[in-house]
């Protein structure tokens, strides 16, 4: 991997992907579920939401432009769903979900019943493309300069395999998450290229199954099953490196830990990034981190100190949970910090180098699932032209 510093993500304003759905695109979308209107019908309703929805980001001055993931139901719709030899199973029985996986627990304490899932059935592979229809329709939903700086999200690979465990897959199909990872990985190294193809140049893994190994009750549990933990770290590193080979130089890869983002604000795990930062920094080969930052919960900035000089960090500073506004002097105070725990790291920097590495962002998206965040449209624009004016006074030459 290259060691020159590009600063990835290319602005220092950044987003996390998932905005405030207008109710009449959740209407329609409901509409389309119970088969009252047609995909057509919905399809409209969504362009018209993601026009504006792009304006709303041109107007405020976020230049990584998203669609708001205003054609998922869920953050991380698009592959498995996609995927051949995935199965979908509407009411999945309790002991195949991992009791130790922090929102399986917060489910159970809230009496989630039926939960549904997708389980490996027959062997995997990628018979149709899985995010590039939804690269091309926003690329023609935008000007074409700004097509270079489109930004897609994309589910993390292992996400039904920490939630299932041995039930993730048949064992006629795979005998080792070796070999269902190889498969997995193979599917992302071509819709990657696909998307490559299509024009785009900015993808961002959301991946808060991540953040789950720093949180002390996950390890408990799985410590208790007799279940290793560091080396299912490592399959899960491995796996990212895997579905990253032969990748473009000019393809900026993202990748975003948050403990989670539900309704009402609510969060799945505690724990600072201490315990995977070394493997998550220096080990994953992508170009930028996008941390939550925005709560306690997170721990502190001393993890930052093992990020490589060729790579670059978000500070999610500013809270998607709620519609309180940050104070603008706190968080360039907390930028600094930063900075000057990367100058002070592992790597000795000066700080101007290490604050030439941090870029800032809301602590996740605003409406990871359908129904969103308890925070307005209104609230997204103000929290948003906030991340804009803070970049803007402590990097006035490049926000």
């Amino acid at each position: 991997m290259s060691t020159t510093l590009h600063l990835h993500p290319p602005f220092r304003a950044e987003h996390l992907g998932s905005l405030k759905r207008p109710a009449k695109l959740l209407e329609k979308r409901s509409a389309f579920d119970k088969k009252l209107v047609s995909a057509e019908e919905l399809t409209e309703v969504e362009d018209e939401a993601i026009k504006a929805i792009v304006e709303m980001q041109r107007e405020v001055g976020i230049k990584s432009i998203t669609d708001g993931e205003f054609r998922r139901h869920m953050f991380f719709d698009g592959f498995f769903n996609n995927l051949d030899g995935m199965e979908h199973i509407s009411e999945v029985p309790p002991h195949m979900f991992m009791e130790y996986v922090p929102d399986y627990v917060a489910f159970k304490k809230l009496n989630f019943k039926g939960a549904d899932s997708y389980i490996c059935k027959e062997k995997l592979k990628r018979t149709k493309p899985f995010y590039v229809p939804q690269f091309e329709q926003l690329k023609a939903l935008t000007k074409p300069e700004e097509h270079a700086h489109l930004k897609l999200t994309l589910c993390a690979p292992e996400w039904y395999h920490l939630r299932h465990g041995d039930y993730a897959y048949d064992k006629n199909v795979y005998k080792n998450d070796e070999e269902y990872f190889a498969d997995i990985a193979i599917a992302y190294q071509e819709e990657i290229k696909a998307l490559y193809d299509a024009g785009c140049r900015n993808i961002q893994f959301d991946d808060p199954l991540l953040a789950y190994f720093c949180a002390d009750s996950m390890i408990k549990g799985m410590e208790e099953r007799g279940i290793d933990h560091e080396a299912l770290l490592d399959t899960y590193i491995k796996t990212y490196n895997d579905c990253l080979k032969g990748r473009p130089e000019d393809l900026t890869v993202g990748l975003h830990l948050c403990r989670g983002n539900f309704r009402g604000g609510m969060h799945f795990s505690e724990g600072g990034y201490d315990r995977i930062a070394i493997k998550l920094f220096t080990q994953i080969n992508v170009d930028t981190y996008y941390l939550e930052y925005d709560t306690e919960r997170a721990g502190t900035f001393e993890p930052l100190r093992h990020l490589p000089r060729y790579k670059s960090v978000v500070l999610g500073l500013i809270t998607s949970k709620f519609p309180k506004l940050e104070d603008p002097e706190e968080l360039k105070t907390k930028i600094k910090s930063a900075a000057e725990v990367i100058a002070n790291g592992t790597e000795k920097r000066t700080v101007e180098e290490a604050l030439n590495q941090i870029c800032i962002s809301p602590q996740c998206g605003f409406a990871s699932h359908a129904d969103g965040n308890p925070v307005t449209e209104e609230d997204v624009v103000k929290k948003l032209s906030l991340v804009v004016k803070v970049a803007k006074e402590v990097w006035p030459l490049d926000a």
